[in-house]
């Protein structure tokens, strides 16, 4: 493989080069979506302008059939190619939020870790630079989640509990379920 051979600095380049082109493609896509249903709406507008003009009796089934079939369909195939992209932009903003909460997630693990399994949401605020309402909301979250309790000092202040990370130094001791 050309890969194998290749430097660190020429492969993360191809790479590069692949999510580019594949960025490009999918920004085609979705353009040629809307191309498309432009294209179908004018052609159902210049076929129902052509209906209005002719001498045919609008009321005659036949006619009603004609004009169904040559404004109708280019209409709902616009209709369809715009909820089709609108609907992929949607499932993508959805897939982006995701992965940012998995990302929140991950990473208030990893300080819980390194603060023995206890955090606050003004840690969590200051080391991942976000609004104390989106650490709070996040840590809240994985309570809901059962990954982490909620427990109160004298004053006042939330601290939320991660009791695997706080026992982790047993996990040396672990045995088979079976076995316990």
């Amino acid at each position: 493989m050309a890969d194998e051979t290749a430097s660190p600095f020429e492969r993360t380049s191809t790479r590069a080069r692949r999510g580019a082109a594949s960025r490009n493609s999918s920004l085609r896509i979705h353009l040629n979506k809307l191309i498309g249903a432009a294209g179908l709406i004018l052609l159902a507008l210049f076929m129902l302008a052509g209906f209005f003009n002719s001498s045919l009796a609008l009321t005659a089934p036949a006619t009603l059939a004609a004009l169904a079939f040559t404004v109708g369909l280019p209409a709902v195939g616009a209709a369809l190619l715009v909820r089709g992209h609108f609907g992929e932009q949607a499932r993508l903003t959805g897939r982006k939020a995701e992965l940012r909460r998995n990302t929140i997630d991950a990473e208030i693990l990893r300080l819980a870790a390194r603060r023995q399994g206890q955090l606050t949401a003004v840690e969590v605020a200051s080391e991942l630079a976000l609004t104390p309402d989106a650490a709070a909301e996040a840590l809240k979250e994985l309570g809901i989640r059962g990954q982490a309790d909620v427990q109160v000092t004298d004053d006042g202040v939330l601290v939320y509990s991660f009791y695997d990370l706080r026992h982790l130094s047993g996990k040396s001791t672990a045995k088979g379920v079976l076995d316990a």
